[in-house]
């Protein structure tokens, strides 16, 4: 699975706790939890949706790693790949 391919799997994971999310509308190098209003139980809930989708562990102690589209999608792509 490719970035591009991981990106779109993350937006579609985001939407599914985000319904209004438009894809289109992202920018991948700004706060995501700005972008899309998502206060901390919706964010846990897009992470755990993450782990579920791609089995990728995501620690607590690299949640703050997490501020962008970018950031995940790189994130998640990195560990599905090894």
């Amino acid at each position: 699975m490719d970035t591009t391919q991981v990106g779109a799997a993350v937006v579609a994971a985001l939407q599914e706790i985000a319904p209004e999310v438009e894809p289109d509308e992202l920018d991948a190098d700004e706060p995501l939890r700005d972008q899309v209003d998502l206060d901390s139980m919706d964010w846990r809930n897009f992470l755990v949706r993450l782990h579920a989708r791609f089995g990728v562990d995501i620690p607590e102690a690299d949640h703050h790693h997490l501020v962008t589209l970018r950031a995940v999608t790189d994130y998640v792509a990195a560990r599905v790949a090894s």
